[in-house]
């Protein structure tokens, strides 16, 4: 049986970074993490990736001699690093710096960029929203251009992010029981994935040679919902009809353009892409360039929305 391979993820200690650090280990990989020094300084830090069981290398991707040293361990890069609402998706564009450290090791079979969104190149966009996807979309041809081999994963939607609150505010424990704002008409569908999910089949697909140069999309039949089949599902559960308010896209481009807050823009603007121009459902995935997951590892449980929902009741 050939060894499993050696994986180095970069932006560990973020928030879907960490779930795939797990699943990375809960699979029997060798992990590493490249974590900087005044991170991995932090009592907690160091506590949480010892009881993983992750090996944590100090460095960054501002240095290149610490990402080469880190490439040398391993065969596999997983970037999972996130963009700063205050300096532009700075993060994102610069995985440059990483691509420059793959070509210089030459012994990195496979890199995975920090997507784990909807299809950047497949989008119609505003800002803030926009700014991330075409930054994401030219680190692609970047990749392309360089010859890297790579595996892109759309995983759309992050459930806890947006299934526990229905869209509502953010701050939010568990969706509403008496209103709902519905963003457009509410019949775009969405996709809707469980962090663990998304971590298991990114492991899944980061060593098989189908998904080689390939996108993987993350698009289980039974997490596909439109905005008012959500609210329908939800009202079902709980016995109760909410009152439903529904936001133009008129409303809602207004609300984005006046919205002071980094966070709740990009939210917003993410929204508007799904929920008003259906950007996660409206195109067929080709054999030419993407795969679906759930059909690549039909021996893999996923977590459904119905599933997910059962535990706000």
């Amino acid at each position: 049986m050939a060894s499993k391979s050696k994986v180095l993820i970069i932006g560990a200690t973020g928030y879907i970074g960490k779930f795939i650090a797990e699943a990375s280990v809960k699979n029997g990989h060798q992990t590493f993490a490249l974590v900087r020094e005044e991170t991995f300084s932090k009592v907690d830090t160091q506590e949480y990736f010892h009881s993983l069981g992750v090996n944590v290398l100090i460095g960054d991707i501002y240095d290149h001699k610490s990402l080469l040293r880190a490439m040398e361990k391993v065969d596999v890069v997983i970037s999972t690093v996130g963009h700063r609402y205050d300096h532009s998706n700075i993060l994102i564009h610069d995985q440059r710096k990483i691509i420059a450290a793959i070509k210089k090791s030459n012994n990195i079979k496979r890199f995975l960029p920090s997507e784990f969104g909807m299809d950047v190149d497949r989008v119609h966009a505003v800002d803030a929203a926009k700014s991330l996807f075409e930054a994401k979309s030219k680190l692609r041809r970047v990749i392309e251009e360089e010859k890297i081999p790579y595996t892109i994963v759309c995983a759309n939607y992050f459930a806890r992010t947006c299934i526990q609150n229905l869209f509502q505010h953010p701050d939010l424990e568990a969706p509403p029981r008496d209103l709902v704002h519905i963003l457009g008409d509410g019949t775009p569908r969405g996709i809707f994935n469980m962090e663990e999910d998304i971590a298991m089949y990114t492991i899944k697909a980061m060593d098989d040679p189908r998904t080689l140069n390939k996108i993987l999309y993350i698009r289980p039949s039974a997490n596909i919902y439109s905005f008012n089949e959500l609210v329908s599902l939800w009202e079902n559960k709980i016995g109760n009809n909410l009152e439903r308010i529904y936001v133009t896209e008129e409303q809602l481009l207004k609300n984005i353009r006046d919205e002071t807050d980094a966070l709740m823009k990009m939210i917003l603007s993410v929204a508007y892409s799904v929920f008003v121009k259906g950007d996660q459902c409206n195109f067929e995935i080709k054999p030419s360039f993407g795969l679906e997951a759930t059909t690549l590892y039909p021996e893999l449980k996923y977590t459904t929305v119905d599933e997910f929902l059962n535990q706000f009741v």
